[in-house]
């Protein structure tokens, strides 16, 4: 693929601004300056830099971030910064989207793609991905709470009791609640409707994906093919 086309598509630009940044000598390949826009190059396991920033080549974009509290999952925030504002210009221009979101409160992990059929394979109530909420109540909780979680509570506006896969009691205001749906505010409505109260809430987990311990609030990182085929093994047939 030609060098102009590659960081065109890596979201760097138009054609013509990619054009102008290998012709002034800002892109390198494999570690050699190239400022001829028009030279062939294989794409798998490209290495390339943009002003000086290393890039690999990637067909479709997946990646995971720690999303800090006060930040809003949309590109048109209201009230807070949103979440984009902590990536890459060219990711944005690649335009990934959020799997699924968060509230502007909850912390936790988040995953981005590019890539459509991914992005529903993921957030699709269909296929019943497992969700990890660490909830940390205002109340102690108590075995009947936990135990009505599991079995099942009424949400107003939805015609069927919602009940959580797991309920795991971590300490006594402390829990990790597993859903496998992602309803408005679902887990805040859960613990109201069992008599507690949410104080903080964080996703630790989705599908097979752990939030790293070493991955900091507003940092974030790419999917690797494992990390994917952990994820979602079946992505390709989807």
């Amino acid at each position: 693929m030609q060098l102009e086309r590659i960081l065109h598509s890596q979201g760097f630009g138009s054609r013509k601004i990619c054009r102008s940044l290998i012709r002034h000598g800002l892109v390198s390949v494999n570690g050699e300056v190239c400022d001829q826009p028009f030279d062939e190059f294989e794409t798998e396991n490209l290495q390339f830099s943009v002003r000086g920033e290393d890039w690999q080549f990637r067909i479709q974009a997946y990646l995971m971030l720690h999303k800090p509290a006060h930040y809003e999952c949309s590109h048109k925030p209201q009230h807070h910064p949103s979440i984009f504002s902590l990536l890459p210009p060219a990711l944005l221009e690649r335009g990934v989207q959020c799997i699924g979101r968060l509230d502007e409160d909850t912390t936790g992990l988040l995953m981005l793609s590019d890539d459509g059929q991914f992005i529903h394979r993921m957030s699709s109530p269909k296929w019943k991905v497992p969700k990890i909420y660490e909830v940390t109540t205002k109340h102690a909780i108590d075995d009947e709470q936990v135990k009505t979680l599991l079995s099942g509570v009424q949400l107003l506006d939805e015609p069927a009791p919602i009940a959580a896969l797991a309920c795991e009691v971590i300490s006594t205001n402390v829990l990790h609640l597993t859903l496998a749906e992602g309803k408005y505010h679902q887990v805040k409505r859960m613990l109201a409707a069992v008599s507690n109260r949410v104080e903080a809430l964080k996703r630790i987990r989705i599908g097979q994906l752990e939030l790293p311990e070493d991955l900091a609030p507003g940092e974030w990182r790419w999917l690797d093919s494992v990390m994917l085929e952990r994820i979602a093994p079946t992505r390709n047939n989807s």
